[in-house]
């Protein structure tokens, strides 16, 4: 049973955002790739599924759908459903986001060796 989009859905425009790659956040700590695939796979055909495992990233997921209008209509889906007692946040996965606090903290540390190296305070 999956979710078909109309002609109409098809031809829109969609939002700069919008990506075949999906965000999850909020899972149930104990949740596998094959539920993940059991729950999102009813929305299109998935590439991969990467779920958290380290303590820094339990309770996260990675969904990448084969096309972008299947990753659209799940997320418009699955944010708020459900799953183990939690209510899932879905969120279009964007790099330049997820790497904006790498650069940050790597500019400061940068910063600081040069004023070490000349002697600024």
């Amino acid at each position: 049973m999956a979710f078909q989009l109309n002609p109409q859905q098809r031809n829109a425009r969609l939002a700069p955002e919008v990506n075949r790659i999906l965000y999850i956040r909020n899972l149930p700590y104990k949740i596998s790739a094959e539920e993940m695939y059991e729950i999102f796979g009813k929305f299109g055909a998935i590439r991969q599924i990467r779920v958290g495992t380290k303590p820094d990233t339990k309770g996260t997921a990675f969904v990448v759908y084969e096309d972008i209008f299947e990753a659209k209509n799940a997320c418009e889906h699955m944010s708020g459903f459900n799953v183990g007692g939690r209510y899932i946040v879905c969120l279009y996965y964007q790099p330049q986001r997820a790497f904006a606090k790498i650069d940050q903290t790597k500019k400061k540390e940068e910063i600081e060796e040069m004023k070490a190296k000349y002697g600024v305070d």
